[in-house]
């Protein structure tokens, strides 16, 4: 038997930031990952660090996510000196194109929700017209009625992010265990027993960041974790010369030169296909925002599964049975990585969560 101070069960964006975050506190920690044939969303996502849609009802999320993006400027320089590896984080602020009035009005609204709800914290935005968004990105259509936007967005290229997290934690004395399905987890307070790949792992803390397998390894531990699959189809044109002078939710452009464009949320189960009817859907309605588009060739489309709960909220709980057993799970692993990392791993290293995280806990459904 292998013991360790913490076992994380799960080695995509959340699992390896929480890690991480827990060799940072001096913690030796193993990363238990099914491997390849597990639902990737750490694979498959879009890479933004997105704030301005979070938190609509629930300040508390918004002021996680603004702590997370403001967060990542370290995070991604820490990252890179350890590990040589770049993010490509880039933090100069996002839009949200509307292109009907419609559209915009409503945007409108619920930036204004957003700022009033945020109270003495403030949430800074600005709603632009069409003019006013012609001038900052002269590369939109003429159906494009406005745009909001926020200083607090940003982006990353989860591929990198993903390897300078695995770098740095086995850098920091992480052991990393691939193809280590869960086949056996024993729980007592304070101590954990999981069989994984032919092995067994004992630690003093468990850390539950396995995505759609939270769900059933949560119930071993006493947590009631109800995620849901929710699937998002991305596709990915030819490399092209700088064209986008500003970062938007829907379309970006990576450092190569590609273009992602993005992103569906379908009700689908556990099948993570494409399908032609969603592609033509965000080809039509990137064309509506960029005409330029129709000229750039399609490369790759793929589709992955998002971790969801009913509320679209993360959950986060220490186990009241079985002291020690932490969840993590979210939807937005890129954004909230710098504060898994720099914060909630702090967190567990401690031994229990802070009231500002009381709003995560599964006790709300």
């Amino acid at each position: 038997m292998s013991r360790f101070d913490s076992i994380v069960i799960g080695g995509g964006l959340v699992g390896s930031a929480v890690a991480y975050g827990l060799t940072r506190r001096g913690l030796k920690v193993a990363v238990l990952d099914e491997g390849d044939v597990a639902f990737r969303a750490s694979r498959g996502n879009f890479g933004l660090v997105w704030v301005q849609s979070k938190g609509l009802g629930v300040p508390e999320y918004q002021r996680w996510s603004r702590e997370s993006s403001m967060l990542w400027d370290d995070f991604s320089r820490e990252l890179k000196s350890e590990t040589g590896t770049d993010t490509q984080h880039e933090h100069r602020g996002g839009v949200h194109i509307c292109i009907t009035e419609q559209d915009f009005a409503e945007r409108k609204k619920y930036m204004a929700q957003m700022h009033l709800e945020a109270g003495e914290t403030r949430f800074e935005y600005e709603m632009l017209g069409q003019t006013q968004l012609k001038k900052l990105m002269p590369e939109i259509g003429p159906e494009v009625a406005g745009a909001s936007f926020t200083p607090y967005d940003g982006a990353a290229n989860p591929l990198y992010l993903l390897r300078g997290l695995h770098s740095a934690l086995i850098k920091r004395g992480g052991r990393y265990f691939p193809h280590s399905k869960v086949t056996s987890l024993k729980a007592a307070p304070h101590d954990f027993t999981v069989t994984a790949g032919g092995a067994t792992f004992n630690a003093p803390k468990l850390v539950l960041a396995a995505g759609l397998g939270n769900n059933d390894l949560g119930a071993l531990v006493g947590l009631n974790v109800p995620v849901q699959p929710v699937r998002g189809q991305i596709f990915v044109t030819e490399r092209v010369k700088p064209v986008l002078s500003m970062l938007t939710i829907w379309i970006r452009q990576m450092a190569e030169g590609s273009l992602l464009i993005g992103e569906s949320r379908e009700e689908a189960g556990f099948n993570d296909v494409t399908t032609p009817d969603v592609q033509q859907f965000l080809a039509a309605r990137a064309i509506k925002m960029f005409p330029f588009l129709r000229d750039v060739r399609i490369v790759r489309h793929w589709s992955a599964l998002r971790v969801m709960a009913p509320d679209g909220l993360p959950i986060y709980e220490q186990s009241a049975e079985y002291p020690g057993a932490f969840v993590a799970t979210c939807h937005s692993g890129v954004t909230l990585a710098a504060a898994h990392a720099l914060r909630y791993a702090e967190f567990i290293a401690a031994g229990g969560l802070p009231k500002q995280l009381a709003r995560f806990s599964s006790k709300r459904f």
